[in-house]
């Protein structure tokens, strides 16, 4: 890849900058004597009218996600406790991430940070520190849209746009995101994507993109 084929950079949160939450639902899958991936079988089936989808667009609080999750689990043939599936989604920041995201603000890129998430985000503590780095953040949450509906995306780059006083094309903007189907739209929409399994292997492909040693 060309060094220097992007001006902005997008991040998703969880399983790019913090640690995925999918290896603590294993972990208590494991625990609980659940088939194992079940929590991603509920999760990707009926994606965008599922419990979790509309928890995500806060079209449900927490009580009615329990209600509606152990409901879905229930008709899957298997009882699951959706408080301990919250508490997975709670993981450690990635230190090799938060020292790119550092680079790339103390470089002058723009950033933004886009998170389907059930809550806003604190802006407290060392989170808070790191949502300080990014010019604009969108949630889901917030906004009543989520990944992968297009319009999240194009909110994104227009926060962003706003924020730094100049428009940003999908063109000049890398995205990154451990999810394919949440790349899908992104790359749609004409953006550099990087799918994040290695936080290494992902850091490369955009230290190549930016022109910047970020790994």
């Amino acid at each position: 890849m060309t060094a220097g084929r992007v001006t902005a950079v997008v991040f998703d949160l969880g399983g790019v900058i913090t640690e995925s939450p999918m290896a603590a639902f294993t972990a208590y899958e494991a625990e609980a004597g659940l088939p194992d991936g079940l929590i991603r079988r509920l999760n990707s089936t009926e994606p965008d009218t599922n419990a979790w989808a509309r928890y995500e667009r806060r079209e449900l609080d927490e009580a009615g996600f329990r209600a509606a999750f152990e409901a879905e689990a229930t008709a899957a043939g298997h009882r699951v406790d959706a408080r301990r599936v919250l508490t997975a989604l709670a993981g450690d920041l990635r230190p090799a991430m938060v020292t790119a995201v550092q680079r790339l603000h103390a470089a002058g890129v723009p950033l933004a940070l886009l998170s389907n998430n059930v809550a806003p985000m604190e802006r407290t503590g060392r989170l808070g520190d790191l949502l300080a780095l990014f010019d604009a953040v969108v949630e889901s949450s917030v906004e009543g849209v989520r990944k992968p509906e297009p319009a999240i995306y194009q909110r994104a780059l227009q926060r962003l746009s706003e924020a730094i006083g100049r428009a940003v094309p999908p063109a000049d903007c890398a995205y990154l995101d451990d999810l394919g189907i949440n790349l899908k739209p992104a790359r749609a929409m004409g953006m550099h994507t990087i799918k994040v399994g290695d936080p290494a292997a992902a850091l490369a492909e955009l230290s190549a993109l930016t022109g910047l040693e970020l790994a």
